[in-house]
């Protein structure tokens, strides 16, 4: 028996949206205490790349085609990229310990390759 797909209808039924939401969660959770509390830019710059992926996924589920939705994912997925260097530096500080670093990483590692594959398929729709 397979298993039925919940029809999406709104941004909130996106996976890719809520692992972002997760994320954003995450962040907001290390950020608030210790020295990455205290470095207001990185903690501040964090938080907005943070805050722009899923909101990239939003803004683009809401548009009127398919090319700009897919044109809101890049962005998303670059905001990844700037989630992690961030996330670097602030381990590289002495901000993070290892363990909320890397499963933090890894979560957004995740978030990435869902990004990818995402963009991939609706490509794929339009060949």
């Amino acid at each position: 028996m397979t298993e039925k797909r919940k029809k999406i209808e709104s941004f909130e039924d996106l996976l890719v949206w809520q692992k972002g939401m997760e994320i954003v969660k995450q962040v907001y959770l290390i950020s608030r205490e210790g020295e990455l509390c205290r470095d207001f830019a990185l903690r501040d710059q964090l938080r907005r790349a943070a805050i722009s992926i899923p909101t990239n996924i939003a803004e683009g589920f809401e548009r009127s085609s398919r090319k700009e939705y897919v044109n809101f994912l890049n962005y998303a997925k670059g905001s990844t990229g700037e989630v992690r260097s961030l996330l670097n530096v602030a381990f590289d500080l002495g901000y993070l310990e290892p363990s909320q670093y890397e499963a933090l990483r890894q979560a957004v590692m995740e978030l990435s390759r869902y990004l990818f594959n995402q963009i991939k398929s609706l490509r794929s729709c339009d060949s």
